[in-house]
């Protein structure tokens, strides 16, 4: 389907994390909604967190554009998809603005993906510990790349009507619009913990409670005509959006070819949600409805049994050395698991989703379909990853290349089975993650738009298992 990329449009950088990009990017989502705008949110980078405060300030899937997971090819399209019907889509960035994947120049940083979107990029200061030099600053990001177009800021954390009268005429000297001016409100604040925000799925009343102070104070002090009007002067893109059932019929078969077996009805593919499994790209689930599943949620606080008719199982990241106790608790559901994968029904699990899979996590029982323990760490592991597939699984074949994401705290030893999932080339060499029967388990992030025969391999697993 060939979309009209014309949607007004905004990107919200900054100079560096912490200036206030998610604060700014959801409170413009959410007063811009409140007019009655259907408002698209969008996400530079790999993250999961943030994309659920934009959900619930607009009402819609909030979306990543990762120009490393997914390739630059794949930026327009995926924003198209997310975009259809909108009018308005703002696009959070991530880091600072011309931060982006280590060793790989500009790809997938913010004014990377400005630039593939044509679309103007504003720019959240903070500005608490400066005056004049506030100029400079915005100067030299908004000539480092003369194809990144810089249309204004928003000052953010300014303390009083004077230091706002002297950052505005420092940067009217400097022939910067300023959009806005915001104070610091502490209800705004949102906790975060050992990796980044919590999630609104954990927050609930209080995260709507965050969003409507967030709305609120940016329409206080943004103006928000002039920012629809810097969004209306985006570049006309060109090409068809992203559509999840063109996408498998295009994507090479991640197998040989063999007689294709009749789709039964009802082929249930379970999908880890509640608190617990948070992170999941919305992508992956139209993926899978596409190449023939009934996907069904499930929580695995709360369930004590698979969905009826499971075939399959994917589960993502999370949490889980959170509710560690309480999927404990949940004897009878990690049973129904350790069954299913017994069985060698197609598993799917990503980081929390491994560590799930593990006999034990912070010496307490999971689902044991891993001979394997797992224990939180000091240690962050972050970062991009280049990885191939070791051997055949339920996901791809020996030799499939994909890009992932690691973001965790936590340590599973063995780190890699007897027939390893991925072999890693980034930053270091070496083997991860586990397949056995049909369990493939990493921690490895993959977005599966970048290769959807990985949605179709598992379908048609899930068939034949």
């Amino acid at each position: 389907m060939v979309s009209s990329l014309s949607v007004p449009r905004l990107v919200i950088a900054a100079p560096s994390s912490g200036s206030g990009k998610t604060t700014v990017a959801t409170g413009l989502m959410a007063a811009f909604a409140a007019r009655g705008l259907a408002v698209s949110p969008h996400k530079v980078g790999p993250d999961y967190i943030d994309p659920g405060y934009h959900s619930l300030a607009t009402g819609r899937v909030g979306r990543n554009l990762d120009a490393y997971l997914c390739g630059p090819e794949l930026i327009g399209p995926l924003f198209a998809h997310g975009a259809r019907g909108c009018d308005l889509a703002v696009v959070e960035g991530v880091m600072g603005l011309y931060d982006g994947a280590a060793g790989e120049g500009e790809l997938a940083s913010t004014a990377h993906v400005a630039k593939l979107l044509r679309a103007p990029v504003v720019l959240v200061v903070d500005a608490s510990s400066q005056s004049r030099s506030v100029a400079a600053l915005v100067h030299g990001f908004a000539s480092w790349d003369p194809e990144v177009r810089v249309g204004g800021v928003i000052l953010n954390k300014v303390a009083s009507d004077r230091h706002e009268e002297l950052l505005r005429e420092a940067l009217e000297a400097a022939g910067v619009p300023v959009f806005g001016v915001l104070r610091r409100v502490a209800q705004v604040d949102t906790p975060s913990r050992h990796l980044g925000l919590v999630p609104v799925a954990e927050r609930r009343g209080e995260a709507v409670e965050a969003v409507a102070a967030m709305a609120a104070q940016v329409s206080d002090g943004c103006d928000l005509d002039a920012l629809m009007g810097l969004a209306r002067g985006a570049g006309v893109l060109s090409g068809a959006a992203w559509d999840a059932a063109e996408a498998l019929v295009s994507s090479p078969p991640l197998r040989p070819e063999r007689p294709r077996p009749p789709t039964p009805d009802g082929l249930v593919v379970a999908v880890a949600g509640g608190e617990a499994f948070t992170f999941s790209y919305a992508e992956h689930t139209e993926l899978l409805a596409a190449a023939g599943a009934e996907v069904v949620v499930f929580d695995p606080l709360r369930d004590e049994q698979l969905p009826e008719g499971t075939r399959g199982l994917v589960v993502g990241g999370g949490f889980p050395e959170v509710y560690g106790a309480e999927l404990s608790a949940n004897e009878a559901l990690r049973k129904d698991i350790a069954a299913l994968a017994e069985r060698g029904a197609p598993v799917a699990a990503e980081c929390a989703g491994l560590l799930y899979l593990c006999r034990e996590l912070d010496a307490l029982p999971m689902c044991g379909v891993l001979d394997a323990s797992a224990r939180m760490s000091e240690r962050l592991t972050l970062g991009y990853r280049d990885a191939v597939a070791v051997g055949d699984s339920v996901l791809a074949v020996a030799g499939t290349r994909m890009r992932g994401h690691e973001f965790h705290r936590t340590v599973v030893e063995p780190g890699a089975g007897a027939a390893p999932a991925w072999g890693v080339r980034t930053p270091r060499p070496h083997v991860e993650g586990f397949v056995q029967q049909g369990v493939h388990a990493s921690y490895l992030h993959t977005h599966w738009a970048s290769e959807p025969g990985v949605a179709r391999r598992f379908v048609e697993r899930c068939r034949t298992s």
